[in-house]
């Protein structure tokens, strides 16, 4: 069974508040659409690489896309 990740994301939001499919972001960051849900859902954390494509896709600041929680 795969342990869920503590860092949280806003990408689904993101995504859906600029008009994009899964499909769509998934081919500009380049990977495939159920590596982005997986990411979506908490399921998987991206690479730091990922994590930065994906923040300059919708041209915001990690901390605006990602979060880690303090305790």
């Amino acid at each position: 069974m795969v342990k869920p990740t503590k860092v949280t994301n806003s990408i689904r939001a993101a995504r859906e508040a600029s008009g994009m499919t899964q499909a769509e972001l998934a081919r500009q960051v380049g990977v495939t659409r159920q590596t982005l849900i997986a990411i979506e859902q908490g399921k998987y954390s991206p690479t730091l690489e990922l994590a930065f494509q994906l923040s300059r896709a919708f041209g915001v600041g990690l901390d605006d896309l990602f979060a880690y929680p303090e305790a």
